[in-house]
């Protein structure tokens, strides 16, 4: 089953975290070894190779960098200038990864159609290009709202306006608030741009607001359901009704503390949470049922979202085993064509809408 998974932190990765993304992960993790500056050493799931076993063809993949005023306490950059540095190095990143022929950049339909083509055609994955659309989580970087169209011109087709916290365009997990002046600015040049607007991450009162001013296409890249965890960063089913209105996709992430109820960090232990991949089937269903169809679901893992197998599904090794997730769904009923829309139909049957 060909796959397109919504949410990824590649460059992130890369940077941050510094693993070279080439590498089969089994190497990554071993290099890892010892590492204690992040809770996920050596436990990774998530590289280039493994997109590639696991028939992932298309990822929607992230820059991400965010803003933190002098009463912000969490961590991010200390100046919108030094967030959008830190974006351009990731940019750099992607680039690096297309002249080295393991990444191709999917921006129109155009492109799509091409690498949808060359991936489709029957060949063994091993040597292919990864497509990835670029999405920016987080719009602080964005030093001014001129700034999107330049990003724009390197590719940037979705903004997500919050992150976590407070943002200078929009608030996000944990935040209160409505789109600042800016945002509201940002979302009429995103409009004006044909960039997608990720609803993941804003805050009800930014949600509400946000979708209220915005007319372009829709998105929740990665994201479950309140209903079943809840916690701000889920949506409510009234969220979920108005995405669904709104032709929105809405992609189902494993994130372990996303997923099941009491959830401690670096506590927890997914095994004894009962945390498996059928728990992720549960928000799909759920999202399904209140859809009526199976039109609006889709995969947005944020898998190496800075957590690994210790906060990931405890039946899923690396992100290649998201082939496992066909059977579970039609476990519950659906249909051939239901699991093509959950795997990639539904994200791209939204891209070529968007696009067209």
């Amino acid at each position: 089953m060909f796959i397109i998974d919504a949410h990824l932190d590649l460059s992130m990765n890369a940077l941050e975290w510094n693993r070279d993304l080439t590498k089969a992960i089994a190497d990554i993790n071993e290099r890892e070894v010892g590492l204690t500056d992040k809770p996920d050493r050596s436990r990774g799931t998530v590289s280039l190779p493994e997109l590639r076993k696991g028939n992932i063809g298309l990822v929607v993949a992230t820059q991400i960098a965010r803003y933190v005023a002098p009463d912000n306490h969490l961590a991010g950059w200390h100046s919108p200038e030094q967030a959008w540095a830190q974006t351009q190095g990731q940019l750099a990143w992607y680039k690096a990864m297309e002249d080295a022929g393991e990444m191709f950049q999917v921006n129109n339909l155009e492109t799509l159609e091409q690498h949808l083509e060359f991936w489709n055609d029957g060949g063994v994955n091993d040597k292919k290009p990864v497509g990835y659309i670029l999405s920016l989580e987080g719009a602080d970087s964005l030093v001014t709202v001129g700034h999107l169209e330049k990003a724009w011109q390197n590719g940037l087709r979705a903004v997500g306006p919050a992150h976590y916290g407070p943002g200078r365009y929009a608030q996000g997990t944990n935040a209160t608030g409505k789109m600042t002046a800016i945002g509201r600015e940002l979302l009429k040049e995103m409009e004006r741009l044909n960039v997608i607007l990720d609803a993941t991450h804003l805050c009800d009162d930014s949600f509400w607001d946000a979708l209220s001013r915005f007319g372009g296409p829709i998105w929740a890249s990665h994201n479950n359901c309140r209903s079943l965890v809840n916690h701000n960063r889920q949506y409510s089913d009234e969220q979920i009704k108005e995405l669904i209105k709104r032709g929105a996709v809405i992609g189902g992430a494993l994130d372990a503390w996303m997923m099941v109820p009491g959830w401690q960090r670096g506590i927890s232990i997914p095994k004894s949470m009962n945390c498996n991949l059928e728990v992720m089937i549960d928000h799909i269903d759920h999202i399904c049922h209140l859809a009526g169809n199976t039109d609006h679901v889709g995969i947005g893992s944020d898998l190496d979202g800075a957590f690994g197998k210790e906060q990931c599904p405890y039946d899923l090794e690396t992100i290649a085993d998201l082939q496992k997730i066909p059977a579970l769904f039609k476990k519950r009923g659906y249909t051939d064509t239901d699991v093509e829309n959950l795997m990639h139909g539904n994200w791209l049957r939204f891209l070529r809408k968007a696009w067209a």
